[in-house]
């Protein structure tokens, strides 16, 4: 049974592909294309805190200050991680309730 792929299916399938090119261009294009130093935004305002009040200083520390900038990104990325599947859990659910009641409602009306 080898069906060939119907021309909506090609063409999915070709959009989806130009999708992961897009992607992986926004990930790669700036980490050619840009020289510099990549800092963290908690850096750059203490820097600017610094230069506007010398005298400043922080209210608190960190609870838990990471090894290495490397565990700091891990840890960073994680987070990241956790939240997108947190909402991309909450969407789906959501979604998913959403059809099942259309789905009721259409058999109730039937």
């Amino acid at each position: 049974m080898n069906q060939k792929p119907t021309k909506n299916q090609q063409a999915s399938s070709q959009q989806n592909w130009m999708l992961v090119i897009g992607v992986v261009a926004l990930a790669v294009i700036p980490l050619v294309f840009v020289r510099g130093e990549y800092g963290g935004s908690d850096d750059q305002a203490k820097k600017a805190i610094t230069e506007i009040q010398p005298s400043y200083k922080p209210w608190f520390n960190h609870l838990f200050e990471p090894a290495s900038s490397e565990i700091a990104s891990l840890l960073f990325a994680s987070q990241a991680a956790v939240g997108a599947g947190v909402v991309g859990y909450a969407i789906g659910l959501y979604k998913g309730r959403s059809q099942s009641q259309q789905n009721s409602d259409r058999k109730s009306s039937e």
